[in-house]
């Protein structure tokens, strides 16, 4: 049988001579997360993309890629070998188990390499931001596989704006949008759980004027 081994926090941590302060940004799909990481960018902080990240995880010729491949079958990928994401997505989205696996593959891999990433820039950068999707719903996964947080910031948009922005950036029916939504924890829930919110239901300046506020201390 093909096992799953997770580093442990201790393994991961002692890696990393000057860890520095690790910063979450989050939030529910539509709210404005990359905005935020690219206003953050242009304010000169490193903001490591974990989805980039999980798709580097996953290239052709990768052991992520093996790995789900050795679960999944080699029906999940494209004509080119690479993996198909779709196809991917579709299977698991509304499969508990199949996505406990997933995750169970991804999560180690997607930590250490944030963290060699961490390693490689807290020499010159006191704090680093991390965009995280599923934080919130991952986040014990993520601290079990060594990625832990000083503190998590919610990019926060009201589900009414959620569902518009959502309905209007993919293209989709609303039907579409509610069932994508859902299938996250509430942004009212995420809310509550988060040290920081930024409030995104306004203008592009408000919400540099937010970002500069809260990182005036970093810089």
């Amino acid at each position: 049988m093909f096992l799953l081994r997770l580093m442990s926090w201790k393994e991961i941590a002692g890696m990393i001579p000057n860890r520095g302060i690790i910063i979450g940004i989050t939030g529910g799909i539509a709210t404005g997360k990359s905005t935020v990481s690219r206003i953050l960018n242009e304010y000169g902080f490193i903001v490591i993309d974990s989805d980039k990240i999980a798709r580097e995880v996953v290239r052709k010729g990768s052991k992520g890629l093996e790995m789900i491949v050795h679960y999944f079958g080699e029906d999940i990928l494209s004509k080119g070998g690479t993996l198909d994401r779709k196809k991917l997505g579709n299977l698991i989205f509304r499969d508990s188990e199949k996505r406990t696996i997933l995750n169970q593959i991804l999560h180690p891999l997607i930590a250490k390499k944030i963290n060699q990433v961490v390693k490689e820039n807290i020499g010159n950068n006191n704090v680093i931001f991390i965009d995280v999707p599923l934080l919130f719903e991952e986040r014990k996964n993520l601290e079990d596989s060594g990625l832990s947080f000083d503190e998590v910031w919610l990019v926060y948009a009201n589900e009414k704006l959620q569902l518009q922005r959502l309905m209007e950036r993919d293209n989709i029916s609303r039907e579409e949008a509610i069932l994508k939504i859902e299938s996250q924890l509430g942004i009212e829930e995420k809310r509550n759980l988060s040290d920081v919110v930024i409030d995104n239901e306004g203008s592009i300046s408000d919400l540099t004027r937010r970002i500069e506020e809260l990182t005036l201390k970093y810089r």
